[in-house]
């Protein structure tokens, strides 16, 4: 069984060739980059020019040096920026090594290729997400904002699409607002709901682009529904997005879930922390990650704080979150024992 040594160690190496301009990209204005490397992984980094020192846990200190060297060879043909660190280290699967070792390597690269992107996990819950789409015929990810479950299922569906797997996609989102009262939407159908469905379509527009998507929406191959109107069909040789699914009720939730037909893959989006729901009502997202957990054919996939690939002050919004709920949830918890 592996383990983690708690042992602190340092680790002295020099990155090569030395070249003070791609030096500096690396290690960005003010040492930047090294600071939130440091913050991020927990070690201490220190460089005098090309010689570098880094100080923390056996593993981490290990799998730093060897991001280091990485992004050190990426300076030969890329400015770094915060964000390109921050997706760089998203990628180099220190923290879930740190974690658990064991389970790091566990999951195959699975690569999505459009038209006009290329698409692959960052992280392990990411790659464990693409394995499941493959996998199972109906997929849940569940996590907060930011953690690219909805890019990546429309990656999975436009591939679908492309190589013939299935013969349309179609999008569906509760129509529900987000703390607002918006007033009457003017057009028609489509064109009211298309304000819920914009993460949708910009994730569609970059992968196919703008005028490949609108075609396919007149010849009907990309499909918007909103939930409401999924009553009463069955739908075959499809592959179906949900997104936003925390805002459905359990009705809604059973209701769409049961028309899934043969020859289809379902993805079903949400982050149970943002619910819309008028009060007392429950999300048939909670619901389901409940009664369907050991449910044959039907994967979860769980992202946090750390799977967060937008910018780092995300993540670290999100964790601040996940903290003040936590602590609510136990605060309230205590009360109740001194009733």
């Amino acid at each position: 069984m592996n383990t983690i040594s708690n042992k602190i160690i340092t680790n002295d190496f020099t990155l090569k060739p030395l070249d003070n301009q791609r030096l500096a990209n690396l290690c960005g204005q003010f040492d930047e980059h090294l600071r939130q490397l440091e913050q991020r992984f927990s070690v201490e980094i220190n460089n005098r020019g090309h010689q570098f020192r880094v100080i923390g846990l056996t593993h981490a200190v290990q799998s730093v040096t060897e991001l280091l060297n990485q992004l050190y060879t990426t300076t030969c043909d890329e400015a770094l920026s915060p964000a390109s660190i921050h997706l760089f280290s998203q990628e180099s699967h220190v923290e879930t090594l740190l974690e658990s070792p064991a389970d790091s390597t566990s999951e195959s690269e699975i690569v999505i290729r459009t038209r006009r992107t290329v698409v692959k996990g960052r992280g392990l819950n990411q790659r464990k997400y693409l394995d499941n789409i493959v996998r199972h015929d109906i997929n849940f990810g569940v996590g907060p904002a930011g953690t690219g479950k909805t890019y990546i299922a429309v990656a999975c569906a436009v591939e679908a699409l492309e190589q013939e797997q299935v013969r349309r996609l179609i999008l569906v989102r509760p129509a529900v607002e987000a703390g607002e009262r918006l007033g009457f939407l003017p057009g028609d159908l489509a064109q009211k709901i298309d304000p819920y469905l914009r993460p949708l379509y910009d994730a569609l527009y970059e992968m196919l682009g703008f005028e490949r998507v609108a075609k396919l929406i007149e010849r009907g191959l990309i499909e918007i529904a909103p939930l409401a109107y999924m009553r009463g069909r069955t739908l075959n040789s499809a592959f179906i997005i949900l997104d936003e699914a925390q805002n459905t009720t359990i009705d809604q939730m059973k209701m769409f879930l049961t028309r899934i037909g043969f020859g289809s893959t379902v993805v079903v989006t949400g982050d149970v922390t943002q619910v819309d729901l008028p009060q007392g009502t429950a999300s048939g997202l909670q619901h389901v990650t409940e009664i369907l957990k050991d449910v044959e054919g039907i994967s979860f996939t769980f992202f946090g704080h750390k799977d967060v690939v937008r910018h780092s002050i995300v993540a670290r919004i999100v964790n601040a979150y996940e903290r003040a709920e936590s602590y609510s949830t136990i605060k309230k918890s205590a009360s109740r024992d001194k009733k």
